[in-house]
C-alpha cells in the first residue's frame, strides 16, 4: 500500500502520541521534501518522534507546471504531496485541510484525514476508543474539529 501525507496528520498525531497509528496501518510513509520541513521545524510538537521514524520516507518532487497550478490553490506542502501521490500512484493521500481536500477528491485521489485515521486504527483493533484521542487532539493541538465531525466520528466508531 502506497500512502503519502501531508504535514497535518503527521504533527496531530505525533503531538497528541499517536504517530506510530500510521506506521501500524499503512507501514510506510511518503512525504514531499516541503512537507517535511513543515513537520521538522525546531519549535513544533512532535518533532522529534517524526525525524525519528524510519518509517516516514522523503521524496524530492519536480518543480514542474502541474505543481505550480497547484500551487495557485493550495499551499505548497498540499501541493507537494498530490504531485507526490500522483507520481506514485498512492492508494491514499493523507490531508486535512478542507480546500486541498476538495480539491483532492476532484483529482480522484482516495483521502484520508486525521479522523479517517483513528477510525479506520479503531477498525483494526489499534486504538480502543477514538474519543480519547479526539479530545486529546482537541486540548493539546490548533488542529480543529468541529461538533459536527467529532459527533459524526464518535457515531461511526459506536462510542456516541
Amino acid at each position: 500500500m502506497i500512502v503519502v501525507s501531508d504535514s497535518s496528520p503527521l504533527i496531530v498525531l505525533a503531538t497528541v502520541g499517536e504517530l506510530e497509528l500510521l506506521r501500524e496501518l499503512f507501514g510506510e510513509v511518503l512525504v514531499p521534501g516541503r512537507v517535511w520541513d513543515e513537520v521538522c521545524q525546531a519549535d513544533r510538537p512532535g518533532t522529534e518522534s517524526i525525524q525519528s521514524a524510519d518509517w516516514i520516507r522523503t521524496i524530492a518532487v519536480a518543480d514542474d507546471s502541474y505543481l505550480m497550478a497547484l500551487r495557485t490553490e493550495i499551499d505548497q506542502g498540499e501541493a507537494e504531496a498530490m504531485v507526490l501521490a500522483a507520481d506514485v500512484q498512492a492508494d491514499f493521500l493523507l490531508l486535512d485541510e478542507r480546500r486541498a481536500r476538495s480539491l483532492a477528491l476532484s483529482l480522484g485521489f482516495e483521502v484520508i484525514g486525521v479522523v479517517g485515521v483513528l477510525l479506520r486504527a479503531k477498525r483494526s483493533g489499534l486504538l480502543a476508543q477514538v474519543r480519547a484521542v479526539l479530545d486529546r487532539i482537541r486540548a493539546e493541538t490548533e488542529f480543529r474539529i468541529g461538533k459536527r465531525l467529532y459527533d459524526d466520528a464518535l457515531r461511526t466508531a459506536g462510542e456516541s
